[in-house]
C-alpha cells in the first residue's frame, strides 16, 4: 500500500458513524458525537447504539450494518471485545477508515496484543485505514470532521491553517495542538495513531506531504515501527517542500545497553535517529515549546525567506541583555560576525552612543524615541554579513506611549524589506502581536527560545532539498562461526572487504612467536588471542614497542601470566605477533546493527579516547566514499588529521575509503554481524594509507 494511502476518509469523510454512541456527553462514546454536532460538521452522522432509538437528537442504528450506506469513516468507542466486532463489521460493510478509541489492546498484555493483531488482520483483508486502537484519533479542523474525544476542543476548535500535528501520544499531540493555538497557529490536521495496529505516524507524515491544506508539520513520536516508510514520508516531505519538525522523545533500550564493544556504546539508537532526521531534512527539537515555536516561526516566514546560514545580528537596548543573547545564540550554533564598517557608521550616526559591532547595544535612547529603531534596524537588515536579525523588546508593547510608536517603526522596515527575516524577542498583548506576524515577524518570548527557533530554522534553511540517493547492497551469505573467534579471524575477514592491515602471524608458544618476530621484522607488537576477552588491554593481554627476542620472551611470559590471573576463565587460542606501526591519529571505525534502522557506520577519535570524548559520526549504512570523508570532516578531532599546529597532514582520504568500505561490509552482513569494531585505525602521514591494528566481530546470534 502507498505511503499514507486512505487517509482522506479521516480527514475528508463525507459521512461518520459513532459506533457506541452515548447520549451521556461526558463519555469517550458521547463526546465525538458532541463535538461533531457543536462545530457544524457537514457530512452526515450516523450514531451506532444497540439500543437503537436516537441519542442526542439523531436516529440511531443498532448496527453499522443497519445504515443504508457505507459511513466514509467510523468512531469506534465500545470495550475492547466489542471493538474487535465492530472494526469487522465496518470491514464487511464497506468502510474507508476506522478510529479505534477503545484501549485495552497490545499496552495491556498478551491477550490485548492478540485482539490487536486480529483488528490489523481485519484491516489489511478489507483494504479498511485504522486507526489505533488506543488513540485519540483524528480531527480535519477546516472540514471540522472530528473523531476524537480530546477535552481540549471542549471550549474552542483551532483557527484553520497550514500546520498539521501528527503523534504517537495523543496527550502530547492535544496539548501541542492547544498551545499552538494559542499562539494563534492555524491547524490543518490533528492525527493521534496510539498503538498503530495500521496506521503509524510515517502515513501520517505522508499524507500531511500531500495534503493541499498542509504547509508545516509537526511531529511527536517515541519510536518507528517501520524504518523504511518513516524515511519513505520524510523524503516525501521534504520533495514537496513541506519543513517537518520532530519532538523524539525516549531513548532505545537497545541504545543504553551494555554493548561488547567501544561501537555498540557509542551508537545508541536515539543518536540513529538525529542521523535519519538530517538525512531526511527533518528538523529535531527537544520539547514541546522547540517545537511550537518552531511551527509558528516557519509558519510567518513561509517558504521564500528560510535563513541561508547561522549568521545573526543581535539588537537590545540593553549591553547586558544583549551579552545574555549572544551567549543563548553561541550555545545553539550560531555566529555573530562583526557588522560592516559602512553599518556601524549608520547605527552610530543615529544613536552616537550605542555600542554597534555586533551584539548592537541600542542604548535606552531608542525606548525614549522609538523612532529611531526603524533607521538603525535598516541599518542592520541592509548588512550582507548575516542571515538573521534578532530584537530584543523586553514588555516594551505593553506601554500605550510606545506600542504604536514601535508598531509603526517596524511596519516601515518589513515594507522596506519585505525578503528579510526579523525575530522579535518580545511579549505583548493579543492584537499587537498577531499584527506583527501578519507584517511577517516571527515573535517569540524568551532569549533562549527565540534562539532556539531561530536555530531551526537554520537547520531547516540550510538543508539540502534533496537528499542523497541511499545505495542498494545485496545480501551476502552468512559468515562461518570462525569468523568470530578472536582478533585475528576479524581482520582476515575484513581485510578481504578491503579494510588494510598489518603484517601479522598466530602462534602458541614463545618459540613460535620468536620465530614468527623475526620474519615479520622488529619492532613487534604481541597480543593474546581469546573470545572471552573483548578489550585485552585490561588484562595485560597486550604489549607494544618490543624490539627483540630476548625482550620478546620476557614479555611473552609476563602478558600470559597477567592473562591467566586476570581473566582465569578465558579460553585462549594463542598470540597474535603483528608488526609495530607508529605515528599517525588513531580513530575507532565500526558499525552497529539498529534495532529500527539496521547497519549504522560509525566513526571517531580513537584509542582510549573514543568513549571518553565522545566524538562520532554516524550514518545508515551503506555510504560512499564522499560521504565517509564528510563524516571524517564533521568530528572536531579532524584538525588532528588536517595538520593543526604545524603536524604532518593525516591521509584522511584512506580513513574514508576504509568507512565505506566498512559500510559496504556491514550492509551486505546485516544478518550475520551484529556489531563490528575497529579500534583504533591507524591513519598514517598522508600519502601512506590507514591500517586497522585491532578489530571485533560480534555475531547476531550472540546479541
Amino acid at each position: 500500500m502507498t505511503l499514507g494511502q486512505g487517509l482522506d476518509a479521516l480527514f475528508r469523510p463525507r459521512s461518520i458513524a459513532v459506533i457506541g454512541a452515548s447520549q451521556d456527553v461526558t463519555k469517550i462514546g458521547g463526546r465525538p458525537l458532541q463535538l461533531l454536532l457543536k462545530y457544524g460538521y457537514e457530512g452526515r452522522i450516523y450514531p451506532v447504539n444497540r439500543n437503537g432509538g436516537e441519542v442526542q437528537g439523531l436516529p440511531a442504528f443498532a448496527s453499522v450494518s443497519d445504515i443504508a450506506e457505507a459511513p466514509e469513516l467510523a468512531v469506534i468507542a465500545v470495550p475492547a471485545q466489542a471493538a474487535l466486532q465492530a472494526v469487522e463489521e465496518c470491514g464487511a460493510k464497506g468502510v474507508s477508515a476506522a478510529v479505534v478509541l477503545t484501549a485495552g489492546f497490545s499496552e495491556m498484555g498478551e491477550e490485548g496484543a492478540l485482539l490487536q493483531e486480529r483488528i490489523r488482520e481485519t484491516a489489511k483483508r478489507s483494504g479498511m485505514r485504522v486507526l489505533g486502537p488506543n488513540c485519540l484519533g483524528s480531527i480535519g479542523i477546516p472540514e471540522r470532521s472530528i473523531a476524537t474525544f480530546s477535552i481540549v476542543i471542549e471550549e474552542s476548535l483551532p483557527k484553520p491553517g497550514k500546520v498539521a500535528i501528527v503523534s504517537q501520544s495523543g496527550n502530547l499531540a492535544s496539548f501541542t495542538m492547544r498551545q499552538a493555538a494559542d499562539r494563534g497557529i492555524g491547524i490543518s490536521r490533528f492525527l493521534a495513531t496510539g498503538n498503530e495496529c495500521d496506521v503509524d505516524v510515517a502515513d501520517g507524515i505522508a499524507y500531511m506531504a500531500r495534503d493541499p491544506e498542509t504547509e508545516i508539520i509537526l511531529c511527536c513520536m517515541e519510536t518507528a515501527r517501520d524504518a523504511g516508510k518513516l524515511i519513505g514520508a520524510l523524503d516525501l516531505a521534504r520533495a514537496a517542500g513541506k519543513p517537518v519538525f520532530v519532538l523524539k522523545i525516549g531513548s532505545s533500550a537497545a541504545g543504553s545497553a551494555a554493548a561488547a564493544s567501544h561501537t555498540g556504546a557509542l551508537a545508541g539508537s536515539d543518536a540513529v535517529f538525529d542521523v535519519v532526521f538530517r538525512e531526511s531534512g527533518a528538523v529535531r527539537v527537544h520539547s514541546i515549546e522547540e517545537l511550537i515555536n518552531a511551527g509558528l516561526a516557519s509558519s510567518v516566514t513561509g517558504r521564500g525567506r528560510l535563513p541561508k546560514g547561522n549568521r545573526v545580528a543581535l539588537l537590545a537596548a540593553s549591553g547586558g541583555f544583549g551579552v545574555m543573547m549572544a551567549d543563548a545564540a553561541s550555545a545553539r550554533g550560531l555566529i555573530m560576525p562583526a557588522l560592516a564598517e559602512e553599518t556601524q557608521r549608520r547605527i552610530l550616526e543615529v544613536v552616537p552612543y550605542a555600542s554597534p559591532r555586533n551584539p548592537v547595544d541600542t542604548t535606552a535612547q531608542v525606548s525614549a524615541r522609538p523612532e529611531l529603531l526603524a533607521r538603525v534596524l535598516n541599518a542592520v537588515v541592509e548588512d550582507e554579513s548575516c542571515d538573521v536579525t534578532i530584537i530584543l523588546m523586553s514588555s516594551s508593547l505593553f506601554v500605550p506611549r510606545l506600542r504604536d510608536v514601535y508598531l509603526a517603526a517596524l511596519e516601515q522596515v518589513a515594507r522596506q524589506h519585505p525578503d528579510k527575516l526579523l525575530v522579535l524577542c518580545c511579549r505583548g498583548p493579543e492584537d499587537a502581536i498577531a499584527r506583527l506576524n501578519e507584517m511577517g515577524f516571527i515573535t517569540i518570548e524568551g532569549i533562549d527560545a527565540v534562539c532556539s527557533a531561530v536555530a531551526a530554522l537554520v537547520r531547516l534553511g540550510t538543508t539540502k532539498a534533496e537528499g542523497t540517493p541511499r545505495e542498494k547492497v545485496e545480501p551476502a551469505p552468512p559468515l562461518p562461526a570462525a569468523a568470530f573467534e578472536n582478533e585475528s579471524s576479524a581482520k582476515r575477514v575484513l581485510a578481504e572487504a578491503g579494510i588494510p592491515i598489518l603484517r601479522e602471524a598466530v602462534v602458541r608458544s614463545v618459540d613460535e612467536a620468536a620465530k614468527a618476530a623475526s620474519e615479520i621484522g622488529y619492532p613487534v607488537v604481541i597480543k593474546v588471542l581469546s573470545p572471552d576477552i573483548a578489550h585485552k588491554s585490561e588484562v595485560g593481554g597486550v604489549v607494544v614497542g618490543i624490539k627483540g627476542e630476548e625482550e620478546l620472551r620476557k614479555a611473552f611470559e609476563g602478558m600470559m601470566a597477567s592473562v591467566a590471573d586476570k581473566a582465569p576463565n578465558a579460553h585462549v587460542d594463542g598470540v597474535l605477533v603483528v608488526e609495530m606501526a607508529e605515528g599517525g591519529v588513531e580513530l575507532i571505525l565500526g558499525s552497529k546493527r539498529d534495532p529500527i534502522f539496521g547497519p549504522v557506520v560509525m566513526v571517531g577519535l580513537g584509542g582510549i579516547y573514543a568513549e571518553i570524548m565522545q566524538d562520532v559520526a554516524l550514518q545508515i549504512a551503506p555510504v560512499s566514499e564522499e560521504q565517509a570523508f564528510s563524516m571524517i570532516r564533521s568530528l572536531k578531532a579532524f584538525p588532528l588529521l588536517d595538520g593543526a599546529r604545524g603536524r604532518p597532514k593525516a591521509d584522511a582520504r584512506a580513513a574514508a575509503k576504509a568507512v565505506a568500505a566498512l559500510s559496504h561490509f556491514a550492509a551486505s552482513h546485516a544478518s550475520s554481524v551484529a556489531e563490528i569494531d575497529i579500534n583504533p585505525l591507524l591513519v598514517r602521514a598522508e600519502g601512506q594509507g590507514a591500517v586497522a591494528l585491532d578489530a571485533l566481530l560480534v555475531s547476531a546470534t550472540e546479541t
